[in-house]
């Protein structure tokens, strides 16, 4: 049973995504720029050594990695990736995408993808020949999102549409002197329509946060532990420079008890990350367990994150049998938008 719920918490925007009565991921507006927002940005000043370059936004200080040719001065348009630290300027991306439910333009990228999930021949040629009509002798690049399989003609057709429109528009405005902001990113009702799966149950109405047990599931975070099976339990525990978890087998005291435990966090682990926001460099202090142990942990981490949205590179082991992730900062942390 898949719930979505839309609702407001202390005025911001909100959206969680429930799936047979767990919470499995959140959304809540923060007060800083949406990923995905587009800005018409002007070169401020390389970074030397880095090969990136400060801009200049309506939001503030933007910084662009891996820039070249771009002298300061300079308009370029550029996309919000991801969640600014505090006293650090906006992530953003020169390869700026169009996104919505069923197609993604990409302006930089030409050709005309359809979502690998999508195998049905019969599928793929209606899908290419709906691409083909509405792209037309465009320049842009198109992907059809896996949502598109069975959805309606008329619906993949108007998303093409209004993102190829929307993209046209875009360009046609990025050669200003000032910096201006030309698309503002989606916000959580938005995105829940956008990203997720089409749910059994649609709850918008006013307190259906409180309806659903979300409520509940935030307060439950607001706590660093997390209940783990036969016991065991998980301190996740952000700092200002990484994020440590920290992993206990709890009453448990068989030669086992240690792989079991962390096993279960490695299944668990991406949820909890996405539901309270956090990103950056990850630590975990595991339980105890054999060192020939370690390749089924690292298969159960790795077909975790597989399922999960959000950028994730599984660093590895440290000379101290910590392992180390590094995650994309995609989100405000949950702390700071409930404080």
């Amino acid at each position: 049973m898949t719930i979505i719920a839309l609702d407001h918490l202390a005025g911001r925007e909100a959206a969680a995504l429930l799936v047979d009565g767990r919470l499995e991921d959140l959304l809540i507006d923060g007060s800083a720029p949406r990923p995905g927002t587009i800005y018409r940005a002007v070169a401020d000043r390389p970074v030397k050594g880095q090969g990136g370059m400060f801009l200049r936004t309506p939001d503030g200080s933007a910084f662009l990695r891996q820039v070249k040719g771009l002298a300061p001065g300079r308009p370029i348009l550029v996309q919000v990736t991801g969640h600014a630290e505090p006293g650090k300027a906006i992530p953003v991306t020169a390869r700026v995408l169009f996104k919505s439910r069923y197609a993604i333009v990409t302006p930089e990228a030409p050709g005309l993808n359809i979502s690998r999930s999508i195998r049905d021949g019969e599928e793929r040629v209606r899908l290419h020949e709906i691409a083909h009509a509405e792209m037309g002798e465009s320049d842009q690049g198109l992907i059809l999102r896996s949502a598109c399989e069975h959805a309606a003609d008329e619906a993949i057709a108007g998303d093409i549409r209004a993102m190829r429109d929307l993209a046209q528009a875009v360009l046609a405005d990025a050669d200003g002197r000032e910096p201006g902001k030309l698309v503002e990113g989606d916000g959580p009702h938005a995105l829940a329509w956008r990203d997720w799966p089409e749910p059994d149950t649609l709850a918008d109405a006013a307190g259906s946060f409180g309806a659903h047990g979300v409520l509940d599931a935030l307060e439950a975070l607001r706590a660093p532990e997390v209940s783990l099976p036969g016991g065991a339990s998980a301190f996740i525990e952000p700092a200002r420079a990484l994020v440590a978890v920290d992993v206990n087998t709890g009453p448990d005291t068989s030669p086992a008890a240690g792989l079991k435990a962390n096993l279960a966090l490695a299944r668990d682990l991406p949820r909890q990350l996405r539901l309270r926001g956090l990103g950056g460099q990850i630590t975990l202090d595991l339980a105890p367990m054999p060192r020939k142990d370690r390749r089924l942990f690292e298969d159960a981490l790795r077909a975790a994150f597989r399922r999960d949205g959000i950028e994730t590179v599984l660093a590895g082991w440290t000379p101290l049998g910590h392992y180390e992730l590094q995650r994309k900062r995609a989100r405000t942390p949950l702390a700071e938008l409930l404080s």
